[in-house]
C-alpha cells in the first residue's frame, strides 16, 4: 500500500511555499520523493527553501513569483517545464488576510485580498492546469480555510475569498476530471505559525479558537503534510472536488465543556 503514496519522480510546484504551511507542504512532498519547486515573492526565501529541499536528495529550482503578476507565474511555469519537462502536482498556498470591521473596510484592501487569495489561485490553476490537461494527468490542491465554511468576526474579505476558493475548486474538478486532473482543497484549522503566535497565546480570539477546537490544542503545520500527500498521490485517484478539513474537530464543534 505504501507505493500508492510514493511521489518519487513526481514534479511539484508549491506557490506560496517558502513560509508557514506552504513551506511545510513543500518539504513534506520532498520527503515523499518529489522534486519540488517552492516559490514566493522573496528570492532569498526561495533560495533558502530550495536548499532545504535539495538537502533531502531531490531536485528543486529557484524562481520567485507573485500571484498578483500573471506574467511571473507564466515565467515560473516555463522554467519548470524547461527544467523538469512536466508538472504533476500544484499546491496554491499564497494568501493574505487583514482584520477590520466590514462596515468601513476599504474597497482597495478588499480588492487586493480577493485578487491575491482567489484570482491568484485561479491564475495558478489556469497556467499549470493547462499543462496538466494537455498531458492528461495532474493533481491540484488549493488551500481553503475554516472561513470557507464559517463566518469569522471582522475578516469578511478573507472569508469571502476562501469561500470562493472552495467553489472554484469544485468547478474546476467538474471541468477537468475527464482530462485526468483532480482538483481538491485542504481547509486547515488553527495552526501555529511564526506570524500568529502572539494572537494564539495572548488574545481572547486565540482563547476562543482553542475552546472551539475539541482536541484542545492548535495544529502543527507538519500535521497537514499527510493530507497533502494523499491528495497529491495515486491514493486519491477517484477523489476530486473535495475540501478536506484538517481542524482538530473545529467544524464539528458545538458545546465543548
Amino acid at each position: 500500500m505504501s507505493s500508492i503514496f510514493d511521489l518519487n519522480g513526481q514534479v511539484a510546484v508549491v506557490v506560496g511555499g517558502t513560509t508557514g504551511i506552504g513551506r511545510a507542504l513543500a518539504l513534506g512532498l520532498a520527503d515523499a520523493g518529489a522534486d519540488v519547486v517552492a516559490t514566493s515573492r522573496r528570492a532569498e526565501q526561495v533560495d533558502q527553501v530550495s536548499r532545504e529541499i535539495e538537502a533531502k536528495g531531490v531536485r528543486s529550482l529557484r524562481h520567485a513569483s507573485d500571484v498578483l503578476d500573471r506574467g511571473s507565474l507564466e515565467s515560473l511555469c516555463a522554467a519548470v517545464m524547461e527544467g523538469f519537462g512536466r508538472v504533476d502536482i500544484l499546491i496554491n498556498c499564497a494568501g493574505m488576510i487583514q482584520r477590520a470591521p466590514t462596515m468601513d473596510f476599504p474597497e482597495e484592501t478588499w480588492a487586493k485580498i480577493l485578487e491575491t487569495n482567489l484570482t491568484g489561485t485561479l491564475r495558478g490553476c489556469q497556467i499549470f492546469g493547462k499543462k496538466m490537461v494537455e498531458r492528461g494527468y495532474g493533481r491540484i490542491i488549493n488551500i481553503g480555510s475554516l472561513t470557507t465554511f464559517r463566518g469569522f468576526f471582522e475578516v469578511a474579505a478573507y472569508g469571502a475569498s476562501k469561500a470562493a476558493v472552495g467553489s472554484l475548486t469544485k468547478s474546476l474538478a467538474v471541468e477537468w476530471s475527464k482530462f485526468g486532473v483532480t482538483v481538491n482543497a485542504i481547509a486547515p484549522g488553527v495552526f501555529r505559525t511564526d506570524i500568529n503566535t502572539h494572537l494564539l497565546d495572548h488574545t481572547a480570539r486565540g482563547k476562543e479558537f482553542l475552546t472551539r477546537t475539541p482536541m484542545g490544542r492548535f495544529g502543527d503545520v507538519h500535521e497537514l503534510v499527510s493530507s497533502a500527500l494523499y491528495l497529491a498521490s495515486p491514493a486519491s485517484s477517484f477523489v476530486t472536488g473535495e475540501i478536506l478539513a484538517v481542524d482538530g474537530g473545529f467544524l464539528a464543534s458545538g458545546v465543548n465543556v
